[in-house]
């Protein structure tokens, strides 16, 4: 078990540097001048020299590269320069309603969607599983923003039972306020490819011997449910929920944005189109950092569910 943890965050050095390379190239090669945008009106070359000298955009690409990677290993990215602010205490603002939005986000969905997964797969090729799939391929058939702009007019401004947008200081507050709009948008949004994804789980497991053989032993239908198939079925769920939990940091875009949720999808929509270097560099590399992390424990989970998994 050491020599694989050791082995596996050995490996996280090239991979988080191939990000940064990668990261480094689209914004400055690709991604073109960002001073030409700060500088908004006042487009003289002395303005321009001097926006790119307190930037560090007046040095080589070698040295602009260099200094990515000193702040990395330091984490310590400088300031925004949008903002002004450091990175690290802009980035930890944003990061509590993201957290709070998306966490409850996914909290609420596992909790309806594993159960009914696992009921329209038990009773698969009926009534019950043919009415849920056509639900659920109606729900992913509509765009996220049709659910967010008809939430917003229908529940929030024409029936007023949430307030159109907002945000407080209180969590309490956001929680029972705020959250339950976007959250139910959210909702109609993930329910739908995530009750077909864990389906298939359940009905991959259903199918297999050593579920006969329990039924066989004249064990009653919720114990071969719940100890042997839910067991099994929940390592590719782990995988799932583990690969997303990194992007509970990165906030989502579309609910933030129209339901000006001080998150971090808001965030990047701002530093992007303000070409705020160093926020979107923090960002994507917090990001790399967690998803693989996460990986790693995801490795580890299930090894925890099912003992026979070898970590090698």
């Amino acid at each position: 078990m050491l020599s694989y943890l050791i082995r596996r965050i050995l490996q996280m050095i090239p991979t988080l540097f191939g990000v940064m390379l990668l990261v480094f190239i689209l914004f400055n090669v690709v991604g073109g001048d960002p001073s030409y945008i700060l500088a908004g009106k006042n487009l003289g070359s002395e303005t321009l020299a001097n926006i790119r000298s307190q930037l560090g955009l007046d040095k080589t690409l070698p040295e602009q590269f260099w200094l990515f990677v000193k702040q990395v290993a330091t984490m310590d990215f400088g300031s925004s320069w949008a903002t002004e602010r450091p990175v690290n205490e802009l980035i930890a603002s944003r990061v509590g309603p993201s957290m709070l939005l998306m966490g409850s986000l996914l909290f609420v969905d596992l909790l309806i969607a594993i159960p009914l997964a696992a009921t329209v797969a038990y009773y698969r090729g009926g009534m019950t599983d043919r009415i849920l799939t056509i639900i659920c391929t109606v729900a992913m058939s509509v765009s996220a923003l049709v659910y967010a702009v008809g939430g917003q007019y229908l529940l929030a401004y024409k029936m007023e039972l949430f307030p159109v947008r907002g945000w407080s200081d209180s969590t309490l507050t956001n929680l029972l306020l705020y959250v339950p709009l976007p959250l139910l948008m959210g909702l109609m949004v993930s329910l739908g490819p995530n009750i077909r994804f864990y389906r298939s789980f359940f009905v991959d497991e259903i199918g297999n011997d050593y579920v006969r053989t329990a039924r066989a032993k004249g064990l009653s239908e919720r114990t071969v449910m719940m100890k042997h198939v839910l067991r099994n079925a929940l390592i590719p769920v782990v995988t799932s929920v583990l690969s997303s939990l990194p992007y509970l940091l990165l906030g989502a875009l579309v609910l933030e944005t129209f339901f000006s949720i001080p998150g971090m999808g808001l965030q990047v929509v701002k530093s992007v189109n303000s070409s705020d270097f160093p926020v979107i560099k923090a960002i994507t590399v917090y990001i790399a950092i967690a998803t693989m992390i996460f990986n790693l424990l995801a490795d580890l989970v299930y090894k925890l569910i099912d003992p026979r998994v070898q970590l090698k």
